[in-house]
């Protein structure tokens, strides 16, 4: 993956960079916007700081959205809750606040590549999927525990749906959020927990859909 970094501080751009390069990926760093406009074109994935010393980040964000739409992730400190909104609703896939855990950046970077297309199976699962005794046919729109049918909600099946799609995949709150919900935005909110909450209770297995502490969830082995 050839990612554009675009941040105007020379140690966390050094850090992000080695980072990138240990998984594979040739960086370009820029620290200025008008650097950004030119080789946005040549990039297939950008990080994108808000602190920038020729433009606010938040119009280059805009301006990018206008000639590109590869994936892209805001990661500032700013972080107050109108900053976020603005980012998210200009353009931006995923917006993460400094001081950050690079394993969990990297693992947000995976996970909007895999919800933009990056890295997505052509193929999804498209017929029931077993666990243990739980199968989710999503054809039919129907979870059976032991044989017997369960009911869910529309959201609650949905969530579960998703997941089962690829089972070995570990998804970030925001990615089923902007999936299920359209709008990645709700992280902030316990409309998701309650959701799982109410499939791990109707289907009495509090394993099938896993909590991956501080990032999201996945389907239960």
């Amino acid at each position: 993956m050839h990612a554009l970094l675009v941040e105007d501080d020379d140690r966390l751009a050094h850090a992000l960079g080695t980072a990138l390069a240990l998984r594979g990926h040739t960086v370009r760093r820029v620290s200025r916007a008008v650097e950004a406009l030119r080789l946005t074109r040549e990039a297939e994935f950008v990080l994108l700081d808000l602190g920038l010393p020729d433009l606010d980040g938040l119009e280059l964000l805009r301006r990018l959205r206008t000639v590109c739409a590869v994936p892209l992730i805001v990661v500032t400190a700013r972080c107050e809750e109108r900053d976020i909104v603005q980012g998210l609703r200009a353009g931006a896939d995923d917006y993460v606040v400094k001081p950050f855990r690079m394993s969990e950046l990297m693992a947000r970077i995976d996970a909007v590549r895999r919800r933009t297309g990056g890295n997505a199976d052509p193929r999804p699962t498209a017929g029931p999927v077993r666990v243990t005794d739980v199968e989710i046919d999503p054809a039919r729109r129907t979870v059976t525990v032991g044989g017997s049918e369960v009911r869910l909600t529309r959201r609650e099946f949905d969530v579960l749906a998703f997941l089962a799609a690829r089972p070995g995949e570990v998804h970030s709150r925001e990615e089923i959020l902007d999936r299920i919900w359209g709008d990645a935005f709700l992280g902030t909110s316990r409309s998701l927990d309650v959701h799982v909450a109410g499939i791990r209770a109707k289907t009495g297995r509090p394993d099938l859909v896993r909590t991956v502490h501080g990032f999201g969830y996945r389907l239960g082995a």
